[in-house]
């Protein structure tokens, strides 16, 4: 398994946002949005902002697969669901920590959207 580079995952967590481009059924990759990531050991981490509702989010969890940028990092990815209630509470902090300057408005609901936690493992 391929994982990230010290150098990677410090540019990718300290980046306000990273642009997602997940695979449609199709093999196309889906137009690119903005989305908040955050880091946990030598892992990174995505949320729907919108929930389950979330475009983005759906296309990513059918396919499994997309593309990254941030931070100068420009890197395949596969897309691993997030059950875990111990690590998605670490992952609630770091949103808090990470995005907390926005306000609530904007962080409380990526920290109510667990369920839509995503690994990102780079390809």
């Amino acid at each position: 398994m391929t994982t990230w580079t010290s150098d990677e995952l410090q540019r990718i967590a300290d980046a306000e946002e990273l642009e997602m481009a997940p695979l449609r059924h199709d093999g196309t990759l889906r137009a690119p949005v903005p989305v908040w990531v955050v880091r946990d050991g030598d892992d990174l981490y995505v949320r729907s902002f919108r929930g389950t509702d979330g475009g983005w989010w759906r296309t990513a969890r059918a396919g499994r697969a997309g593309h990254i940028r941030s931070g100068g990092v420009d890197k395949g990815v596969t897309f691993v669901d997030v059950r875990d209630d111990e690590l998605n509470d670490r992952i609630d902090t770091a949103y808090r920590t990470k995005y907390g300057h926005n306000g609530c408005a904007y962080v409380d609901p990526m920290v109510a959207s667990r369920v839509t936690t995503l690994r990102l493992v780079p390809r």
